[in-house]
């Protein structure tokens, strides 16, 4: 059976920069496709921080129907947003090779605040709770938005920088000069990767896509993911955690942070590469045996109160 592939994606600069790079991969092995964009929730309600709206997969839901209702036959998401569960009939088909994982800080020429105090601008409570625990005495405002408009609002408004994924600006071309990396931020489980998903049923597709994998990108996405399950319990928190893979070996280094940033329970471990199956879950494990399960009930209160 020849059909054509009908690639789901949302409507931003990146989201299509990604579904695009799918779309030339599977056309180089010989298939025949077609993009279908549509707009998420995430994208047009911008004026509420995310956890507000008290679901996740806010970026991925739009996108999850689409293709349960047989509009589109593959969905391309940035890894990071896409829930840990993924909705009943629909099944991760392929992680590409992963790109930076590195967070950024866009700044405005002058970094001078970083000794001082300032104002940063992020959607992110990972980022928001990271920044805190280095900047004690420095502000955090919300920012949402694609990255473009993310990237104008900082241009507007008189902070005096914002945090991005650098593999975000480095795809579409955006990263300015004016920035900094940011080693010492943990980055989000699976940042920098992209995964495709397919119905479950679909085995044209899912064998198409199938031929997209990266194994040692799956593998590090599916212990920084199985951390974060762990750990959330379907609660939207600050959790960074990174693996990867040298000689045969798994280093892991994985935090759970409170809201405001003081409290930080952090994990750094290695295993071989034929132990992974289990290990992001015995690392969040550890944490939450460590004052994790305090800090997540705190989060859960406080977010709660929030919505």
């Amino acid at each position: 059976m020849i059909k054509t592939i009908r690639i789901g994606t949302r409507d931003s600069e990146l989201a299509l920069w990604q579904a695009n790079t799918v779309q030339d991969k599977l056309r180089h092995l010989g298939y025949q496709t077609e993009i279908v964009a549509v707009k998420s929730t995430g994208d047009i309600i911008l004026d509420k921080p995310l956890y507000e709206f008290g679901i996740t997969g806010i970026f991925t839901k739009t996108l999850d129907v689409a293709m349960i209702t047989g509009q589109v036959d593959i969905a391309v998401h940035s890894m990071k947003d896409v829930p840990t569960a993924l909705p009943k009939g629909i099944v991760q088909a392929a992680v590409l090779k992963r790109a930076n994982v590195l967070d950024i800080l866009v700044h405005k020429g002058n970094t001078d605040f970083l000794h001082s105090a300032g104002t940063i601008a992020t959607g992110s409570l990972r980022r928001q709770a990271q920044w805190l625990h280095r900047h004690p005495n420095h502000s955090v405002v919300d920012l949402r938005g694609n990255v473009n408009t993310r990237l104008q609002k900082l241009r507007d408004n008189d902070w005096d920088g914002a945090v991005f994924a650098a593999a975000g600006l480095e795809r579409i071309q955006l990263k300015p000069d004016n920035h900094i990396e940011l080693p010492w931020m943990i980055p989000a489980p699976a940042q920098g990767a992209m995964v495709i998903v397919a119905m479950h049923d679909d085995f044209y597709c899912r064998e198409a896509v199938g031929k997209l994998n990266h194994l040692d990108t799956q593998i590090c996405t599916q212990i920084e993911r199985d951390f974060l399950r762990t750990l959330e319990g379907g609660c939207t928190a600050p959790i960074g955690a990174l693996a990867t893979i040298v000689d045969n070996k798994i280093s892991f280094e994985g935090a759970l942070f409170s809201l405001d940033g003081k409290d930080k329970i952090a994990i750094q471990k290695e295993t071989q590469i034929d132990l992974y199956q289990d290990f992001g879950e015995l690392c969040a494990q550890e944490i939450l045996s460590n004052g994790g399960i305090d800090i997540m009930r705190q989060i859960k209160s406080s977010l709660n109160k929030d919505i």
